[in-house]
């Protein structure tokens, strides 16, 4: 570092910089001016990680102009290409096409001013790689928690349809997520789940849908599956598992990965008039109850899904901000 002084003066602002060992600010001016420049200096220098500005202010009227001063010191001490730009009474900082800063006045600034009136792409959007509305509803509520708005492929109809060619449930759920991701440049969760039945060497697993063939419907697998499992005559021996495994793919990163099971046994006939699948023949742990006699909230609090979102949501955040 140099020991070069540097200082911005005009008629009504007047600073001056230097670079130590840590970061120290001082000001000269009013109470409020005193307040501004510490709302202004500690946070920046923060976000873009500097250490050794000291700053001395003789007088302040314009903060885009204190922020100018800081990020053209900094740049020039440590060469980094940052550059200040303002926007509709905004100041942010850049460096090359990131954005790392943003100063608002104090009272803020109205959305449809700082955006302009077409506000549909503003926030983070989360494509659930689904057609079904139920499920995207559950999605729904559970990420505007983290003010992340859901979509669905229901949104995107000119979207090809992703065959699930792999042979475990991750790699499908990688299939979807990051075909789906690459194609729109969005941020795609996609999740595969079924049935394993360890009588059956975990079948039907990830062909659990397609079970009794490519167009089979609910009753037709279960009914396979009681067939199947004939000859298995000790509830004991029909253990099974619900799996679910969640990815989320971006572009440009790692995607996320999580997964759950969820145990219980196959009983030897149908029950219960919820869920949808192989519920009513599923019983859950040893509580003799069929998935198909929960209630929406009671299934999702313990199913697999529910597991997994669980681990989803305490990873989210960290992997979010993961560039």
């Amino acid at each position: 570092m140099t020991n070069k002084i540097y200082e911005y003066k005009d008629t009504n602002n007047w600073f001056i910089a230097k670079w130590e060992s840590f970061n120290y600010l001082t000001c000269f001016g009013n109470d409020e001016d005193y307040d501004k420049s510490q709302e202004i200096f500690h946070p920046l220098v923060k976000q873009l990680a500097v250490e050794g500005l000291q700053v001395h202010i003789i007088s302040l009227a314009s903060d885009f102009q204190l922020i100018a001063f800081l990020v053209n010191t900094i740049a020039t001490e440590t060469k980094r290409q940052l550059s200040v730009k303002q926007h509709q009474g905004a100041v942010l900082v850049t460096e090359g096409d990131r954005l790392l800063w943003l100063h608002l006045p104090k009272q803020g600034l109205p959305l449809d001013t700082f955006w302009g009136q077409d506000q549909s792409g503003f926030g983070d959007k989360l494509l659930i790689a689904t057609h079904n509305e139920g499920k995207v509803k559950e999605f729904r509520k559970m990420f505007a928690s983290l003010g992340i708005d859901v979509e669905s492929l229901n949104d995107y109809p000119d979207l090809p349809e992703v065959v699930e060619t792999g042979t475990t449930f991750e790699e499908n759920a990688r299939l979807k997520a990051e075909t789906i991701s690459e194609l729109t440049g969005r941020m795609v969760l996609a999740d595969d789940s079924g049935l394993k039945v360890d009588a059956l060497g975990g079948l039907p697993g990830v062909w659990s849908a397609r079970f009794s063939g490519p167009d089979a419907t609910d009753a037709q697998n279960n009914a396979k599956l009681l067939h199947e499992l004939a000859m298995v005559f000790e509830q004991k021996d029909r253990s099974a598992q619900f799996h679910s495994t969640l990815v989320v793919a971006a572009p440009g990163k790692e995607s996320l990965v999580v997964s759950a099971d969820w145990p219980g046994y196959i009983a030897f006939e149908e029950k219960g008039e919820g869920g949808f699948g192989y519920d009513p023949l599923f019983l859950v742990g040893e509580t003799g109850q069929r998935a198909a006699e929960l209630s929406p909230d009671e299934k999702n609090a313990i199913s697999h899904r529910g597991l997994a979102m669980k681990q989803l949501m305490e990873a989210f955040a960290e992997w979010q901000n993961k560039r």
